[in-house]
Order: structure tokens, then sequence, then C-alpha cells
């Protein structure tokens, strides 16, 4: 039995610039197998990093981080724990901003996001926050010191998280989504 919730698009965003985290908001964007269209973490393969230590940094693996999904909820909770007015999501270099599906970050791959045109992305995981988006967020409230070491602290858990597309199409602004949640079992050894 699967678990349903439902949201709306309130945000696309393509990120441009190779040498910069931030993204670009959009009114609609093209989605293949591959990815957002224009966006630079569209693709088959990617080279491993930080988040994946069990492999060479620069191995050529899967791309399992297609799209970057927040939350306009968890991001008004980030905001809200760094004492500042706001978070943008391109700040965040997102690609998707959702509301209304209540705790985003916290849905566990496998969820699919069955959006109302036909676009279907899978979670891969969650997007665990770091200081580059963190120095990004300082650089816009530059009169507060420390923010990008503190966005990590208040990012825990609100992050959002990244999927690979499972269906193609086109997502537009203002379009709802629907999150279905397989039923979840905990392993033991």
């Amino acid at each position: 039995m699967k678990n349903s919730l439902s949201g709306v698009v309130e945000g696309l965003f393509l990120g441009l610039h190779a040498d910069s985290l931030v993204t670009t908001p959009v009114s609609e964007v093209q989605v293949t197998f591959e990815g957002f269209v224009g966006d630079k973490h569209a693709g088959w393969t990617r080279l491993s990093d930080s988040r994946t230590p069990h492999y060479e940094r620069g191995t050529l693996i899967r791309n399992d981080r297609q799209v970057s999904l927040v939350s306009s909820e968890e991001l008004s909770e980030i905001a809200q724990r760094l004492s500042i007015l706001t978070v943008q999501p391109e700040w965040l270099g997102a690609n998707l901003l959702l509301s209304g599906i209540p705790n985003l970050t916290r849905l566990p791959p496998p969820a699919r996001l069955f959006f109302e045109q036909g676009v279907v992305l899978a979670v891969s995981a969650e997007n665990l926050p770091c200081t580059g988006p963190g120095r990004v967020i300082q650089q816009n409230y530059p009169e507060r010191e420390g923010l990008a070491p503190q966005f990590v602290k208040a990012a825990r858990g609100l992050r959002g998280l990244v999927a690979v597309v499972e269906h193609p199409g086109v997502i537009t602004l203002g379009e709802k989504v629907r999150a279905e949640i397989p039923s979840q079992y905990q392993y033991r050894l």
C-alpha cells in the first residue's frame, strides 16, 4: 500500500553556469531521461565527489543527482533557524521548489513524484547540507558573520532531496505534483 501526498511546483531553476552553485529561475523545464535540459547536473553520469567516498574522487559513476528539490516550508524553517529573512532556493542550487508536501526532505528512496503533465522523478537520496550554499547565503547577508558553517547545522534534515528522471516531459510553474511513498520496512541483521 502506498501513501500519497499532494503539492505544487512553486519554482523551477536551471544551473546555467558551471562555475556557480546559484541556479536561474525559469517558467518551465523540458525534462529528458538525463535531467533538466540545459542544467549543468543533467547527464547519465557524473564524477564521484565527497558524497561518494567509496570511489576515488573523480571516478565516472551513474548520475543519481540529476535534479535537486527543496520545499518552501523547509526553506522558511532554515531561515528561521538562521535568524534571517529568507533562504532562496536558487542560493542552494535547487532545480525545483515545491510546497504542500510535509517533511519533503524525509521522503525515502524510492518515493516517486508524479507531475500533472506526466513527468515522474524517483527520489535517490537526501541532499545533505554543506558549506557551499552557506557561502552564498553569507554573500546575501554580509552583515551576518558565520552563516556558512551555521547553515550546515540549521539545514540538517531540511536541505531537500536529489532525484532521477523516471519519465520525461515538461514541468511548468504552478503544476500539481503527487508524492507516492512506498511501504517501508526496517532492515535488521
